[in-house]
């Protein structure tokens, strides 16, 4: 049996799952804990990425590794191969100014038809600017950046401080299409973009083939053989769709830390509005996509509020009707990406002294989080993308109110596959495509199909209250 290794390396944890690479085959896992915060030192991802590979007692007998990981983050190197500071991660807000400014210079149009995204302040090209602006001195230290699972690609290969060849650094077409400064569309980068942002040139990944390694394991890394390919890597959307097998026709919805709503299509997309994100994905098509900042820890807020457990939240829910009597939540706890609000604040709207009970509260927290959701699912529509199958993953995907009322709020019937790591599984399939030089076949399981009856009621609802806080409402019914 030949083994293969995929690596999610999310906002939260490093996963790593090992899988006979011609089956798909399951032979084990291993976990380890991320620090908190929007900014951490991208040495902790490396640490949990070697704890992650001890605790799936090692990886000595696999035979190809990939890394697929959390989009944007802005990892900053200086010339010795070490950080300038801490990695800014897709969630952290603090460069929505330097977005806004950098629509403002150019116009959104210009930048969708450029890169086929407006910039927001997850977007690398954003976080470039706010270090120019905010810290100089850091900024002038400055010699390559990279994302997330660039870095950790780097230091599989045996590089980093000591053995700081920057120029060995490599990506893959899906998450360098998440920076704002490559094109999907083109397949290139767009280094005028980035230096309009930073004001200078740095060194940048390597863009790579689907199937190219980006070269091999270096000697004398804990629990991981010398000499390994080492896949291309994606970006976590991208490294689901694969982990997922999915093709066009597809539209996958992910309740994770953030919410995500993305298809394969086999032509690039370019939305001027900047609500779609027009990526590229892990196998040479492309991934429109779009993302919010307040998906499952919405849930992990309104059991907490109510003082339940996640089971209690959603037992409440679903004893309670479908528009919740009436109660919307505003979802925005985090600020939001989608609509574009980095500054604003959640929100409960319709309360009455009758409506007032746990059960009307749980349900309004899952239909709020979902409307958010379907807002963007609109967004991809709009874009002409059609809908064969939708999917349903993530960790908030597991809970039971989430699946029963999902369909009710897309309008659409909802696929739920059976509970995995996709983001980790798509990086084990890509390093199975290096390793074999074809994309390997997996079935990872049939899928639950949920159905139900559409609430547009709703929807209209939970627009009016973005309409009475001066908000972008949703593409359908706004």
């Amino acid at each position: 049996m030949t083994l293969v290794a995929g690596v999610d390396s999310s906002t939260q944890s490093c996963k790593i799952v090992v899988r006979d690479a011609e089956t798909g085959a399951l032979v084990r896992s291993g976990r380890a804990e991320h620090p908190a915060g929007t900014a951490v030192d991208p040495e902790a991802w490396w640490q949990a990425l070697l704890a992650a590979v001890a605790d799936a007692a090692g990886i000595e007998d696999v035979a190809a590794i990939a890394v697929a990981g959390q989009q944007h983050g802005m990892v900053t190197l200086d010339s010795g191969g070490a950080s300038v500071r801490d990695a800014l991660l897709w969630n952290d807000i603090r460069s929505s100014a330097a977005a806004a400014d950098l629509v403002r210079e150019l116009g959104a149009t210009a930048w969708a038809d450029a890169v086929g995204t407006v910039p927001v302040a997850s977007f690398t090209a954003t976080k470039l600017r706010w270090l120019r602006d905010a810290e100089p001195e850091a900024a002038g230290r400055v010699a390559a950046v990279a994302l997330p699972h660039d870095y950790l690609t780097w230091r599989l290969g045996g590089f980093g401080p000591g053995r700081p060849d920057l120029d060995a650094l490599a990506t893959d077409r899906s998450d360098a299409s998440g920076t704002a400064y490559w094109s999907a569309s083109e397949g290139a980068y767009r280094l005028d973009l980035l230096e309009r942002a930073f004001g200078r040139a740095v060194i940048v990944p390597r863009v790579l083939g689907p199937d190219q390694a980006a070269g091999v394991t270096g000697p004398g890394l804990p629990g991981i053989p010398a000499g390994i390919p080492i896949g291309p890597g994606a970006g976590d959307n991208a490294g689901a769709a694969l982990g997922l097998g999915a093709g066009p026709g597809d539209v996958m919805v992910s309740v994770g830390t953030s919410g995500t709503v993305f298809a394969v299509t086999q032509r690039p997309t370019s939305d001027a509005s900047g609500l779609v994100a027009g990526f590229a994905d892990a196998t040479g098509d492309f991934l429109p996509l779009i993302a919010t900042l307040n998906a499952a820890r919405v849930l992990t807020a309104g059991a907490t509020l109510l003082g339940v457990d996640h089971d209690r939240l959603a037992a409440l829910a679903l004893g309670a009707p479908a528009g919740a009597n009436g109660v919307v939540l505003l979802p925005y706890l985090e600020g939001e990406r989608t609509p574009n609000l980095p500054h604003a604040t959640g929100s409960l709207h319709g309360l009455t002294l009758a409506s007032a009970t746990p059960a009307t509260v749980a349900r309004a927290v899952v239909e709020g989080m979902l409307c958010g959701l379907a807002d963007g699912l609109d967004a991809i529509t709009a874009q002409g993308v059609g809908v064969e199958r939708m999917l349903l993953i993530g960790g908030g995907a597991k809970n039971p109110a989430v699946q029963a009322i999902a369909p009710q709020i897309f309008g659409l019937p909802v696929t739920v596959p059976p509970a995995g790591e996709y983001v980790a599984d798509g990086a084990a399939r890509q390093a199975a495509w290096v390793l074999t030089g074809g994309l390997p076949s997996w079935t990872l399981g049939e899928g639950v199909i949920v159905t139900a009856g559409t609430r547009p009621e709703t929807r209209a609802r939970y627009a009016e209250a973005q309409r009475a806080l001066g908000y972008p409402v949703s593409v359908a019914l706004g």
